[in-house]
């Protein structure tokens, strides 16, 4: 073989191993679809001694198709968290380097081993929307589409964001393709476009009427995206949950149950009386095996950071005495919003004959509803917030972004290398700065048990 040939074949050669290489990191790099999404509610089974749900392992979990991709683990023990640093004015502290940030897990020292900038666009965000689109938030959907297009037009092209509907469904998987998001989002309103039959509404009827569309199962779905979602690779997991959290009532260890309001008139009663009924018999047909503990718990263990976006009037901060008229006005606004004629009239008799105790019990319903989701976004470093009328949708996505590109990103190795599945105590400050905020998550969960 001459020297020109010889070169020709090693310059070949390299060129096959580096395309052969760069297709490696190339797979590396695209995040494994997700398969069967939902899944893992179906293995929860609610232990009533513990009050808590387990997870029941089956044998489908084991993969028989060997031409499945297999997503290989590296074991390692760093712990990394979303940060937002608050001044004592509420404002964003900026300029901060890894050697400001004090990390103490379980009372000893840690050494902070990674560290970024929120807005470093090497670093990719893995994120979920989950989107409430049932009848109740019909008046924001359309808002909340066209703020969420928004904030796609503002993903970095490492980030990556996936789509999940309150039906527990996958609408868009994982994917940074922006044109393909926007695509799936306009689905989601074509989606709400009633049917003439279905526009028919009667006090007889209601109650029994249910939306081709949004089924309210707003937890079942945060629940699967914790439990899904994410993995050990996700340097930075965010979700953005926007819903009422109208699903509670359902869920093990209620904060809140449907019951008879006080002061109804006799025949509203009577009709309440048979919904309370048809939501018993739901909520047998349909059980929940997991509480809002465990999704505290599972927040902690995915170290997702969650913005939680509530369309409607905050109620939480109210004193009692200002519930029961805001609440009417609330309820009064929102019903001429209804594209609907039948509901709108039949909403505006029921709502003329209520007085100001059954205003304040619904309110007081809603105070619950909205604290268990502040609880959501708090547990995870988070913040919730509110929107009552649809213009002020794009400036909350906005503030998310924006508040996504403040944050710091901290981790350490942690010096606690056991495998028992205990909660660590996680604490992390700015030192000499004892006046700062740190938003951030408070623990996390040690793996378990080989």
């Amino acid at each position: 073989m001459s020297h020109r040939q010889l070169y020709l074949t090693s310059i070949a050669t390299i060129l096959i191993v580096l395309f052969l290489f760069t297709g490696v990191l190339a797979q590396k790099s695209e995040k494994p679809k997700l398969k069967d999404f939902g899944s893992s509610l179906k293995r929860l089974r609610w232990d009533e001694q513990k009050k808590a749900a387990i997870e029941v392992k089956s044998r489908s979990d084991s993969p028989t198709d060997p031409t499945a991709t297999e997503v290989v683990k590296v074991e390692t023990s760093l712990v990394s968290s979303d940060l937002l640093v608050l001044d004592e004015r509420g404002n964003a502290v900026t300029g901060l380097t890894a050697n400001d940030f004090s990390v103490i897990e379980d009372g000893t020292p840690q050494k902070v081993g990674m560290f970024s900038l929120g807005d470093n666009v090497t670093v990719p965000r893995t994120i979920v929307l989950i989107i409430d689109y049932g009848c109740s938030q019909l008046p924001f959907v359309n808002a909340s589409v066209a703020a969420a297009k928004i904030m796609v037009d503002k993903l970095s092209p490492n980030d990556r964001m996936a789509i999940v509907t309150d039906d527990i469904e996958l609408l868009s998987d994982f994917t940074s393709n922006k044109q393909k998001l926007k695509q799936k989002l306009d689905e989601l309103l074509r989606r709400t476009s009633l049917k003439p039959v279905d526009r028919e509404f009667t006090l007889e009827r209601f109650g029994h009427l249910h939306a081709p569309f949004g089924r309210g199962f707003q937890y079942s779905a945060l629940m699967a995206v914790l439990k899904e979602a994410f993995s050990e690779e996700d340097q930075r997991p965010i979700i953005i949950f926007q819903t009422d959290g109208t699903e509670a009532p359902l869920l093990r260890n209620p904060i809140t149950s449907p019951t008879l309001e006080p002061g109804l008139p006799p025949d509203q009663r009577a009709q309440r009386e048979a919904n309370l009924q048809h939501f018993a018999d739901f909520k047998k047909r349909n059980p929940r095996e997991f509480s809002l503990d465990d999704i505290y718990k599972a927040t902690e263990r995915s170290r997702a950071t969650i913005y939680t976006i509530v369309p409607g009037l905050r109620f939480i901060g109210l004193q009692p005495e200002e519930r029961a008229p805001q609440m009417r006005a609330y309820f009064n606004r929102e019903i001429v919003g209804f594209d609907l004629p039948g509901a709108r009239k039949m909403w505006g008799d029921i709502l003329k004959r209520w007085p100001d105790e059954t205003f304040a019990f619904e309110a007081d319903v809603f105070v619950k509803l909205q604290s268990a989701l502040a609880v959501v976004s708090t547990v995870s470093g988070g913040w919730i917030d509110f929107f009552d009328q649809p213009s002020q949708a794009n400036e909350i996505y906005s503030r998310i972004f924006s508040d996504i590109n403040r944050r710091y990103v901290v981790g350490y190795y942690s010096t606690n290398k056991a495998h028992d599945g205990r909660r660590r105590k996680v604490s992390i400050a700015v030192r000499n700065h004892p006046e700062y905020i740190v938003m951030g998550h408070r623990g996390y969960y040690a793996p378990g048990p080989e």
